[in-house]
Parts: structure tokens; C-alpha cells; sequence
């Protein structure tokens, strides 16, 4: 992991602040469910902010109401913000929606040799509605996550993997050869795309118990009852307070163990970007 110079670090958490507080006005104003997990739970927890590492923060939204979200934000506030995913701009490879100050860049290496313009950003997550039966329920999440792997492996032939040794040198070699074989039959990620989607939809007008972000390094990890979700848990962060699941706390139990030790310093994470620009911030 590359370090920030505190300076910087916390130049971009002012930043990433200051989109936060804007899309949770936005979705107080409009009634839009919004929640943190995964690391910046554990900040939340574990330092009531930040991880002091970290660089991003991680928001989920039910898939319908982060397309709201999606809609005001293009149409209202586009002065200010930017908003991409793969719907918008197909060389996006990822499957988060990234909403971005206008004016600023902020691209890790992974992104780095794409033709992208990206910037300081809020990772929003969509949470979509997935099968109350287990057998649909893990025939949705196998399609969704394995089209969107693919879609990444068409983009990036050569993406950061942070394991070392033998199993590392053994995913790079399996990237490599999935990357040659995806070009060899063709496959588009505008193909990929359309079928992540159609997996991810499949449940989209039906009232099920449970939503799932389905493209995780473990496809299972990430869905939630709405009974592990609301009432919503409010929990500080930084100078603000931010709604969680209610079942946050065994979540990340479950996600990362003992959350509340610090990992240590080889097993720690960050977006360090290739490009950093503040522009008008």
C-alpha cells in the first residue's frame, strides 16, 4: 500500500465529506434509504471516522433508490457533480456508481490506463433485490458476480492483485488467460454488462426479504435482510452522524472477523491514485 502525506489524506476526506453530505440531503429530502457498511463501518466503529488509512467511503442504496439518486443528481446538480458507472460510460468497469466532484481527478492505478475522466468520489453500492429461494437466490448471485468479473477482466488485463507468492503469481497467470479468452470469443463489455444486468433485475418488481450487493470478492457476504437493516443505527462519523444497518456489528464480524484489531500494515487497503487533482478544492 502507497501512504498519503497527512496533508493530502486529509484533503481528500474534506472532499469525500463534502459529496457525502450533499447525497444524504438529498436523500433525507427524498425519503432514500442510504447506508454505510463494510470499511466505513468499521471507521465508524472502530475511530467514529475514517480509518486512518483509508480514502474512500462506501455507501449502499437499494438498486431503485440509488437510480433516483442517479436521475436528481444529472438533472439538478450537475454543476457540481459527475456521476459515472457502466450504464453511463461502458469503459467503467466497475460495478459501483461513482459520484464525483466536477472539476477534480482522483484515478488509482488499477483505472489508470483507461479512457476515463474520474474523480474524487462517493462509492455507492447498489443493493439489489435477490430470490427469497436459496436455489434462485445463488443462481442470481453466481450470474451477476461471474458477468461482472468478466467485464472487468475485458477492461483490465492486468488489474492489481495485492496477493503474493505463488497464489498471486497463479491470479495473475488466470487473468491473463481469462482476458485472452474473453477477446478470443468476442466478448464485449456491453455484453457482459447486459447480462450482469438482466441477473442483478431479475427480482426488481418483486417484494423479497432480502437485498444484495452481488459482486463482492464473495458473492453471499454482502446481502442483507431487511430486518438486519432498518430501523436504521446512527453512528458518528467525522463531524456528522451516518445511518447504518442495524445489524452492522455482525456483519463485519462476519465479513472480517475481529474488526476491531488493526490489521497489520501489509494487509492495509487504499485507493492511492495514479492522478490527484483538487481543481477548484
Amino acid at each position: 500500500m502507497k501512504e498519503y502525506d497527512t496533508e493530502t489524506l486529509r484533503h481528500v476526506w474534506k472532499c469525500e465529506l463534502k459529496i457525502l453530505k450533499d447525497v444524504a440531503r438529498i436523500c433525507d429530502e427524498r425519503s432514500l434509504t442510504y447506508f454505510g457498511f463494510g470499511g466505513t463501518g468499521i471507521g465508524a466503529i472502530r475511530h467514529k471516522g475514517f480509518i486512518p488509512w483509508d480514502d474512500d467511503i462506501d455507501i449502499g442504496m437499494p438498486a431503485q433508490d440509488l437510480e433516483q439518486l442517479i436521475k436528481v443528481i444529472r438533472e439538478e446538480h450537475a454543476d457540481v457533480y459527475d456521476v459515472i458507472d457502466a450504464s453511463i460510460d461502458s469503459n467503467y468497469p466497475l460495478a459501483t456508481t461513482r459520484i464525483m466532484l466536477k472539476g477534480t481527478q482522483f484515478c488509482e492505478e488499477t483505472l489508470a490506463e483507461l479512457p476515463l475522466d474520474l474523480g474524487i468520489f462517493l462509492d455507492m453500492y447498489a443493493f439489489d433485490n435477490v430470490a427469497d429461494d436459496e436455489v434462485a437466490y445463488r443462481k442470481q448471485a453466481w450470474d451477476a458476480w461471474f458477468w461482472s468479473h468478466i467485464r472487468i477482466l475485458i477492461s483490465v488485463p492486468r488489474p492489481v492483485i495485492l496477493i503474493g507468492g505463488w497464489k498471486g503469481a497463479l491470479l495473475r497467470v488466470a487473468c491473463a488467460s481469462a482476458y485472452g479468452l474473453a477477446r478470443l470469443l468476442h466478448l464485449s463489455p456491453q455484453f457482459a454488462y447486459r447480462r450482469e444486468r438482466e441477473a442483478r433485475e431479475r427480482y426488481a418488481n418483486v417484494k423479497t426479504r432480502r437485498i444484495g450487493y452481488l459482486h463482492d470478492t464473495d458473492r453471499f457476504t454482502q446481502t442483507l435482510a431487511w430486518t438486519d437493516i432498518k430501523p436504521l443505527l446512527y453512528l458518528d462519523f467525522e463531524d456528522m452522524k451516518l445511518p447504518f444497518p442495524q445489524g452492522i456489528d455482525t456483519l463485519l464480524k462476519v465479513t472480517y472477523g475481529d474488526y476491531m484489531q488493526l490489521p497489520p500494515v501489509e494487509k492495509r487497503k487504499n485507493h492511492f491514485p495514479a492522478r490527484l487533482d483538487f481543481g477548484p478544492y
